[in-house]
């Protein structure tokens, strides 16, 4: 397989997430000829940076330009991060990360096996690990379910609005003009206030998934518990 070139672009994101911190989520860019991974690495040993923070800030921006979206009204409703490990997750490194997941998002949550497949979940809170041909592939993804179910009930609301109106002006007398107003009100104030949570909420799961998707796809195949540098706390 041909070793992915950086181009300038990159490289500048890169060299800047890696000097100031897994936090610092990296811009998505079109791939194109450059620089190698070893090329950066070199680089980075002459400024001051170690080769560990650049593989990192490259393979976080590698596993943000494969990230989903899902979008209602143009708002961004549901994240998620996916990595391709390219060998299998090890029981011991399972159970690390699920250790990891609890700390960062502050839940219990709960897991469950079927065979190789594995997963972690706290309501619309999710951590799939999937067999494929060549490894194991993550999937770390969410869904705020409360601001999408706030915006469709706003949504719902300001269309039979619009039809109540639509009908008194054509002399239907369908309702009272105090009704429309009502519906339109709280139709806006339930879009506000769906909106409002999500405010700042996808870029936070997003830069906390790509941070710990990030980190496990450097693990070394003989990580052990007992490896300090084994899932690092998230910054």
């Amino acid at each position: 397989m041909t070793e992915r070139r950086y181009t300038e672009e990159e490289i500048a994101t890169i060299f800047q997430a890696a000097a100031e911190g897994p936090s610092t989520p990296p811009r998505r860019l079109a791939p194109a000829d450059g620089l190698t991974l070893a090329d950066l690495q070199a680089i980075g040993r002459e400024v001051g940076i170690s080769p560990e923070a650049v593989a990192r800030a490259a393979q976080t921006l590698e596993v943000r330009e494969g990230g989903v979206h899902r979008k209602f009204l143009g708002l961004t409703i549901g994240v998620e991060r996916r990595v391709a490990l390219r060998r299998r997750l090890t029981d011991e490194e399972w159970e690390r990360l699920v250790v990891r997941l609890r700390e960062v998002f502050q839940a219990r949550g709960s897991t469950r096996s079927h065979g190789s497949l594995r997963e972690w979940t706290n309501g619309n809170l999710y951590v799939l690990s999937e067999p494929t041909a060549t490894g194991d592939r993550l999937r770390l993804g969410s869904l705020h379910g409360g601001a999408a179910a706030s915006i469709r009930l706003g949504s719902v609301a300001l269309g039979v609005t619009a039809l109540l109106a639509i009908g008194n002006l054509l002399g239907g007398h369908l309702t009272s003009m105090g009704t429309v107003a009502g519906l339109l009100a709280g139709g806006t104030l339930l879009l506000a206030n769906g909106a409002l949570r999500l405010r700042g909420w996808a870029r936070l799961r997003g830069r906390q998934m790509e941070d710990l998707a990030a980190q496990l796809a450097l693990l070394p195949v003989s990580t052990t518990p007992s490896d300090p540098q084994a899932l690092p706390p998230a910054e």
